[in-house]
């Protein structure tokens, strides 16, 4: 019970040390306000690369100042663009926040569950990648179903020109017609024309935001269109035929390759669920790995081992097309 007490105490003085910490160094939103003021009322410069600052200062919310830890881990990725393909309204300081607060549970479970104190550590490392997993899967599986819809909304785009309506009206008909991801991509190109962009960098915008090949194929067709002529829905109906065969040979080579997929996920499961069996059984054996030096290392060469194998079963079942 005094665990218990304990974890649950250290848990709540820790989250709100963390939550004040984050609070306190959001402190950029006055400034934020007093440069948009100035890009209202003219006093930017007129120089190509600086409107386009202002306009990208316009364009963001005024809520959405980036935090001490936004900036330091900025130079590691472009997290924003992360978050932005996997459609959530996370920020880096609140998703660091949040694998905080799963490291502490993690811990405070063990604690009170009287797992031994090497393993607590290890279970508060693993609570706290649980959010970045989740978002890394959210992302994928956006891509995933962006890549899947793209076919169709090409054809799409091919019958709305067929039928005489201008590109931008077939992108809208695709954010109407068809459901997210794409509808929401493919309005956000139409509001931008709305808006006063040129096709080619919304389109070019577009392109950053989803990296996806089948995506730039599109893009570059539909400028080279806009600046040499052709006709642009032949051009789009053979680029979703070839996606469609493309996505037909991944998968026959995804049943081809599923019995090598299924022995990497067994062979990678198979360690960690024979530690937690004889653990069970008897904790003293498998606390050797942990207490004496010769376990330590033998831990880490075996890590090593895994990690190396499943790069190895990746590069073998993972074949491009």
């Amino acid at each position: 019970m005094i665990m218990i007490f304990i974890a649950v105490a250290t848990f709540l003085a820790v989250s709100c040390l963390v939550g004040a910490v984050a609070f306190a160094l959001r402190g950029e939103s006055s400034a934020r306000v007093e440069d948009r003021l100035e890009q209202f009322t003219g006093r930017g410069s007129a120089k190509k690369k600086e409107k386009k600052e202002e306009s990208s200062l316009l364009a963001q919310p005024l809520d959405s100042a980036p935090s001490f830890a936004d900036k330091l881990l900025s130079r590691f990725g472009d997290f924003s663009r992360i978050f932005a393909q996997a459609d959530t309204t996370l920020t880096l300081s609140r998703l660091l926040l949040i694998c905080g607060v799963f490291a502490l549970c993690g811990a405070g479970i063990g604690a009170a569950l009287r797992v031994h104190i090497g393993l607590l550590p290890l279970l508060a490392m693993f609570m706290a990648g649980m959010p970045f997993l989740w978002l890394f899967w959210r992302r994928s599986r956006r891509l995933k179903a962006f890549g899947a819809q793209l076919p169709d909304a090409m054809e799409l785009v091919a019958r709305a020109l067929r039928a005489g309506q201008s590109l931008p009206a077939g992108f809208q008909m695709v954010s109407t017609e068809m459901s997210d991801p794409i509808s929401k991509e493919f309005g956000r190109v139409f509001e931008e024309q709305n808006l006063g962009c040129s096709m080619e960098e919304s389109l070019r915008s577009l392109a950053e935001r989803i990296p996806n090949t089948d995506l730039k194929f599109f893009v570059t067709a539909v400028v080279l269109q806009r600046q040499t002529g052709g006709d642009l829905a032949e051009i789009l109906d053979k680029i979703g035929h070839l996606i469609r065969e493309r996505f037909q040979i991944w998968g026959q080579i995804q049943a081809l390759t599923g019995e090598g997929r299924l022995s990497g996920i067994i062979l990678m499961a198979l360690p960690f669920l024979l530690f937690l069996v004889v653990y069970y059984l008897n904790p003293k054996y498998v606390m050797l790995l942990f207490e004496d030096e010769m376990g330590r290392k033998m831990l880490a060469i075996a890590l090593f081992m895994q990690v190396l194998g499943a790069l190895c079963i990746r590069k073998i079942v993972n074949i491009k097309v």
